[in-house]
């Protein structure tokens, strides 16, 4: 398990403020928690397992723990947007997910959503 440690400091009107890091790592995982709801999905656009899955999203810069990405696989299989299969690969039994039409179809929406959002934010921010 790895724990990152962010103190962050910002200046308002000539003041040094800090911000409570438990605070923050609180509200950095709330706003990850949905990004990574969309970045599985899209990343099953190809079929994949878990650790290939892991492997990939690390890559891209998306670090997840197998406590949150099973239950997260699991969850977007009983809510009908992936599919599962298991299958024996190098001498192994895996399990393969894949998005569902119906995944397909969230994904597609997701998106949308998502950059209306991003959008948005960049002219606040």
């Amino acid at each position: 398990m790895r724990h990152t440690l962010c103190v962050t400091h910002y200046v308002t009107a000539g003041e040094l403020m800090v911000v409570d890091p438990e605070l923050f790592e609180s509200m950095r995982l709330e706003l990850r928690r949905g990004s990574l709801v969309l970045a599985v999905l899209a990343r099953l656009r190809e079929e994949r397992y878990g650790y290939t899955l892991r492997q990939a999203l690390a890559s891209d810069g998306l670090e997840m723990e197998e406590s949150t990405l099973y239950p997260l696989l699991r969850r977007l299989e009983s809510q009908g947007l992936l599919t599962s299969e298991w299958r024996e690969e190098e001498k192994r039994k895996k399990r393969f997910y894949r998005l569902s039409p119906m995944g397909e179809a969230m994904l597609s929406a997701l998106t949308d959503e998502w950059r209306g959002i991003s959008a948005s934010l960049d002219r606040i921010l």
